[in-house]
């Protein structure tokens, strides 16, 4: 694993966001804010995509103890139906930094863009994730989160399979959905129906 850097910068108290789930066809996009001490250091730390689900299961609790802070925020496919999955991700961002019981001074987010928050200068990073302890951290609790809810909503739509592919659109998924259409934690604004 790389040793990650822990912060875009060094002087000010620096929150690292990121977000889950942006591109799948059901379930909530769920966002994290995590603000680390300045010598965390876990050897598995990575980008939440570079883990395996145990690993990522492994490492949310630790990063929870260990974080001076930590927030997770959702919105769902209905809120993402009503703007669109840009917006929806980055009010989620702001709605985890809300809950931050510590205020940061900075904030760094992973990707290309995002929406200034009460005036705190940020620095978006593209594959963050991969490079800053904290965005890592943020992504694991986000998509930790996030499989734990998909997981949980299976039970109640099994024939889509979520239990395996977390709302994304596998073969599976898509054939569920041409099958048996769509039902309320899909993304309607996602063109998903299949057209013939």
């Amino acid at each position: 694993m790389p040793h990650l850097l822990n912060h875009y910068q060094d002087l000010l108290l620096e929150a690292g966001c990121d977000e889950a789930g942006r591109g799948c066809y059901a379930g909530p996009v769920f966002a994290a804010a995590v603000i680390l001490p300045k010598d965390f250091y876990h050897p598995l730390l990575n980008d939440s995509k570079k883990l395996t689900e145990k690993q990522r299961n492994l490492l949310a609790p630790i990063i929870k103890e260990a974080a001076i802070s930590w927030a997770i925020a959702s919105q769902t496919a209905a809120e993402i139906d009503n703007s669109n999955i840009l917006k929806a991700s980055i009010k989620c961002m702001h709605l985890a930094l809300d809950q931050l019981k510590k205020r940061p001074k900075y904030i760094a987010i992973d990707g290309n863009r995002f929406y200034p928050y009460k005036k705190i200068p940020h620095q978006t990073i593209i594959q963050g994730d991969g490079k800053y302890a904290h965005i890592a951290a943020a992504s694991i609790l986000a998509k930790t989160a996030r499989d734990t809810y998909m997981e949980k909503v299976h039970l109640k739509y099994p024939k889509y399979g979520w239990d395996k592919n977390k709302g994304y659109g596998t073969a599976l998924h898509r054939a569920a959905i041409a099958q048996h259409g769509l039902c309320f934690e899909h993304r309607k604004s996602f063109k998903i129906l299949p057209t013939a």
